[in-house]
């Protein structure tokens, strides 16, 4: 359990101070937030109630979306929240094609770019931006980062210590060349995320992640593979499906726990 975080999108619908009180009681020593349930509770409120429960904030998520616009103002905003809650993981999820662009190269380079602008800022606060390939069928709308090789092609560019990559099983799992990727990314691993790929993907593939041990992936192959690349931090549990959601939020705590403990360590 000692490695164990819980992040918050696994369980939507729990109310922030619910899922932080629950993972305290279960003895859960770390918790992935979202930006959006922690502005609406209020920034410096979020902070003082994980901090008195005496959890990790293991990640921030997420910023990035470097091609639409307004980008610079979100993402600094995102930055200052991740190190006013005590994080120093902030999750990227790059942005897909501009509205009308086919050029995939062209919005990677703007990725790049764009990252290159925020790092001194990122590098100021004390926060790593940790940029998340997603699989490739999320390229046009959501991420035009689609593997682990091309996240290290710009994280490279710079300090491990700002700017890293996410390990996300759901998202990578699938590649050929994942595993001396990974051994490349050594300590530029920011974060690990497990989730389990299961068929058939419901409609909207985006809710299509199981909870470990439910279908395709190898977790503990690849949690072997990230420790050996030198990774010791949290692996979080990270599932989205409308089920799952629909779920009492102590229920779904204890499914993720057990199915960690089973399938990952």
């Amino acid at each position: 359990m000692e490695r164990f975080s819980f992040n918050q999108a696994t369980a939507k619908h729990w109310p922030l101070t619910d899922v932080v009180a629950g993972c305290a009681a279960a003895g859960v020593p770390g918790i992935g937030l979202w930006r959006e349930p922690v502005q609406e509770y209020g920034l410096e409120r979020s902070a003082r109630l994980v901090r008195d429960a005496g959890l990790e904030v293991t990640s921030l998520c997420r910023s990035g979306f470097f091609t639409a616009p307004g980008w610079r103002d979100e993402n600094r905003r995102a930055i200052e929240e991740a190190a006013t809650l005590g994080t120093r993981e902030l999750v990227l999820v790059s942005g897909g094609l501009p509205a009308g662009s086919r050029d995939v190269d062209g919005a990677r380079q703007v990725v790049a770019d764009a990252i290159a602008e925020l790092a001194p800022e990122a590098a100021a606060a004390g926060v790593r931006l940790a940029i998340e390939p997603l699989h490739p069928m999320f390229c046009a709308d959501r991420c035009v980062i689609a593997t682990l090789g091309q996240a290290l092609d710009i994280a490279e560019r710079f300090d491990p210590g700002v700017v890293g990559v996410v390990v996300d099983t759901y998202h990578i799992w699938w590649d050929d060349t994942v595993y001396q990727q990974i051994a490349r990314a050594g300590s530029r691993i920011a974060a690990f995320q497990v989730a389990d790929w299961i068929t058939p993907l419901p409609e909207g593939v985006l809710l299509g992640r199981g909870l470990p041990g439910e279908g395709s992936v190898e977790l503990r192959r690849l949690r072997e593979a990230v420790d050996a690349a030198g990774y010791t931090g949290p692996i979080e549990v990270e599932v989205f499906h409308a089920d799952l959601w629909a779920r009492p939020g102590p229920d779904i705590l204890a499914a993720a726990t057990t199915a960690y403990l089973t399938h990952v360590p």
